[in-house]
C-alpha cells in the first residue's frame, strides 16, 4: 500500500487542478494568474539566482577533486558512443521548444525588446540573439546536470533506487523511505507533469498553425485539442507496446530530419550573414555572461525579464526531473569532469548554431530585405517557424517537415515522459506497470487540454513556474547533499589508502 502513496497522491492533486480546470476554466485562469503573480513578484530573483549557481555547482565540481569519480563501478565503460550520447542529449533537453522557439523568440526580443532598448533597432537585434543564446544555454544544462548528476551518482554509484528521493540520503538517511521521501516524489511528479504539459501544448499550437499554413485547415483551439487527442492515441500505443526499437530508430531519424533542415537553411540562406550572427552573438553572450547570469532588470525592463527569463528558468526547472532521469540513464560509466563538461557544452553549442540560422534569418529578412515577419511572431508565436519559410525556397515542404519534426518529438518526449511518470511513482522500478503509463499518458494530455483551455499560452507558462518553485529548493539542498556523499567517498577513499 505504502509504496503507491506518490502514486495516488500525485495523481489526486494533479486530477484536481484537471477537474477544476474542465468544470471552470475562467476560475483556473485566474487562480493560476494569481499564483504566478505573486511568485514572479516576490521569488523571480531566487529563480535567476538558483539557476547561476547550478552553473557554478556544475562547473566547480567538474574542475574539482571528485571530478574523475565514476557515474558507476570503477571499471565500467561508457554504453554509447560521443555521438551517441550527445545526440540524445540535444533531443532529450531541447526538442520541441527549439522549434517552436528558434524563430520566434529572436523575433519577440527584437519587436518588444526592455524599454530602454529601441524596439526594430540593430541594439534590439543583437539583444534578441544575445538572450536567446542565454535563455536555451549553458544554464539549462547546468540545471538539468545538477538532477541528472545526483541521480547517476546515487543509483550508479551506491546502488540506490533512480529516484529524486535517492539524492537524499545523505541528509535524511532511512526517512527517505518514509513521508520525507514521498513528499519529495511527490513534488517531482507534480513538477514533470507541468513542465511537460507546457512543451506539450507548445508543439499542438505549432503543429496546428503547420497543418493551418500547408494545408488551410482551421487554426482553433479545437482543432489544436484534436491534435492532441490524436497524438495522445499514438504515444500511448507506443508505451504500452514497448517499441524501444521503433522509439529510438525514430528519434535518429528526427534528429537527422533537423539536421537536414538545419543545413538546408544554412545553405538557401544568407550564410554569411548566419556565421557573422553566430561569431558576434557567441562573443556577447560569452563577455556577458555573469551580468545577464544576475540581472533582473528591476529599474527598467522588469516585465520584460518576468515575462522570458523568470519564465524559462521555472520552465528548466520543472522539465529537470524527467530530463535528469533521462539523461541519467544514457550517461552511465562516465566520469563526472567527462559527463559535466560533454552535456554543458556540445549540447549548448547546437542549440546556438540552431538559434543562428533560423533566427538570424529571421532577422535578415527583418532588417535587410523589409520584411514584415515580425508582428506575426508577435501576435502568434507558434506561426512564426512558417512565416520565415515562406521567403525560401520549397517554403510548403519546409513547413511539412517542421510538422513532421514536431510530431515526431511530441510522441517520444510524450512516451519517454510517460514512462518516467510510471517509474517515478513505482518505487523506481525500471518496468513501471502498464496501466501506470496508461494512467499517466492520458493525464499529460488532459493538463495539457485543460490549461490551453483555460488561457491557452499563458496559463501553460504560468503553471511551469509554479510548480517550479517548490522544487527549486529541493534542488538547492540536492547540491549540497551530493557534495556530503561526495566528501565521505574522498574521506573513505583516503582512509582506505592510509591503511
Amino acid at each position: 500500500m505504502t509504496k503507491d502513496i506518490v502514486f495516488r497522491t500525485s495523481l489526486l492533486i494533479v486530477l484536481l487542478v484537471v477537474g477544476i480546470g474542465f468544470y471552470d476554466p475562467d476560475l483556473l485562469d485566474k487562480v493560476s494568474t494569481a499564483v504566478h503573480t505573486n511568485i514572479i513578484n516576490h521569488f523571480g530573483w531566487a529563480y535567476l539566482l538558483s539557476a547561476f549557481l547550478f552553473l557554478v555547482f556544475s562547473v566547480g565540481l567538474a574542475f574539482s577533486r571528485y571530478g574523475n569519480i565514476k557515474l558507476g563501478k570503477d571499471h565500467e565503460k561508457p554504453q554509447y558512443s560521443y555521438f551517441g550520447w550527445f545526440s540524445m542529449l540535444f533531443a532529450a533537453g531541447m526538442g520541441i521548444g527549439l522549434i517552436f522557439w528558434g524563430v520566434s523568440e529572436p523575433l519577440n526580443h527584437y519587436m518588444n525588446p526592455p524599454q530602454h532598448i529601441a524596439a526594430g533597432s540593430g541594439d534590439a537585434a543583437a539583444f534578441a540573439m544575445r538572450y536567446s543564446f542565454f535563455h536555451w544555454g549553458l544554464h539549462p544544462w547546468a540545471i538539468y546536470i545538477v538532477m541528472s548528476l545526483s541521480i547517476a551518482y546515487f543509483s550508479f554509484r551506491r546502488g540506490m533506487p533512480p529516484l529524486i528521493s535517492s539524492c537524499f540520503y545523505p541528509l535524511l538517511g532511512d526517512r527517505i523511505n518514509g513521508i520525507a521521501g514521498y513528499i519529495i516524489d511527490i513534488l517531482a511528479v507534480f513538477a514533470t507533469i507541468f513542465g511537460i504539459a507546457t512543451s506539450l501544448g507548445l508543439g499542438a499550437l505549432q503543429i496546428n498553425s503547420g497543418l493551418a499554413h500547408v494545408f488551410n485547415l482551421p487554426n482553433s483551439t479545437a482543432s489544436t485539442l484534436v491534435i492532441i487527442g490524436v497524438v495522445t492515441v499514438l504515444f500511448i500505443t507506443s508505451s504500452l507496446t514497448g517499441l524501444d526499437k521503433g522509439i529510438q530508430l525514430l528519434s535518429k531519424s528526427n534528429m537527422m530530419l533537423a539536421a537536414l533542415l538545419l543545413i538546408f537553411m544554412l545553405i538557401v540562406g544568407p550564410t554569411s550573414y548566419i556565421f557573422n550572427v553566430f561569431t558576434s552573438t557567441l562573443g556577447e553572450y560569452a563577455n556577458r555572461l555573469l551580468e545577464m547570469s544576475l540581472q533582473v532588470n528591476p529599474f527598467q525592463g522588469y516585465e520584460w525579464t518576468k515575462d522570458w527569463t523568470f519564465f524559462y528558468w521555472a520552465w528548466w526547472i520543472a522539465w529537470s526531473p524527467f530530463v535528469g532521469l533521462f539523461v541519467a540513464r544514457i550517461s552511465r560509466g562516465r566520469t563526472i569532469k567527462e559527463f559535466i563538461l560533454g552535456a554543458l557544452l556540445a549540447p549548448t553549442l547546437l542549440t546556438f548554431l540552431w538559434f543562428s540560422v533560423f533566427g538570424g534569418a529571421a532577422l535578415n529578412l527583418e532588417l535587410q530585405q523589409g520584411a514584415n515577419i515580425g508582428s506575426a511572431a508577435v501576435s502568434d508565436a507558434s506561426t512564426a517557424l512558417f512565416s520565415v519559410f515562406e521567403y525560401y525556397p520549397l517554403g510548403d515542404l519546409l513547413s511539412l517537415v517542421a510538422v513532421i519534426l514536431l510530431l515526431v518529438f511530441f510522441v517520444t518526449s510524450a512516451d519517454s515522459a510517460t514512462f518516467v511518470l510510471g517509474m517515478m511513482t513505482s518505487s523506481g522500478s525500471l518496468s513501471p506497470p502498464l496501466a501506470k503509463k496508461l494512467v499517466w499518458g492520458l493525464t499529460e494530455s488532459a493538463v495539457a487540454a485543460t490549461l490551453l483551455l483555460s488561457g491557452g499560452l499563458n496559463a501553460l507558462q504560468q503553471m511551469a513556474i509554479a510548480a517550479a518553485l517548490p522544487f527549486t529548493m529541493i534542488m538547492l539542498l540536492m547540491c549540497y547533499s551530493l557534495l556530503r556523499a561526495l566528501s565521505q567517498e574522498d574521506r573513505d577513499l583516503y582512509s582506505n589508502e592510509k591503511f
